[in-house]
């Protein structure tokens, strides 16, 4: 029973985990392309 728990809580973390990363990464993508057409601009 308790490892059940622990591997459904490992799974959740992991699945967190990973949609965090995944908004991080779009939002470095989004600001790397704002800073490139303000360069193309300059």
């Amino acid at each position: 029973m308790v490892r059940k728990i622990l591997i459904a809580v490992g799974i959740t973390a992991m699945s967190l985990s990973a949609a965090a990363c995944n908004t991080v990464r779009g939002a470095a993508a989004d600001v790397e392309s704002v800073a490139n057409e303000v360069d193309d601009a300059i």
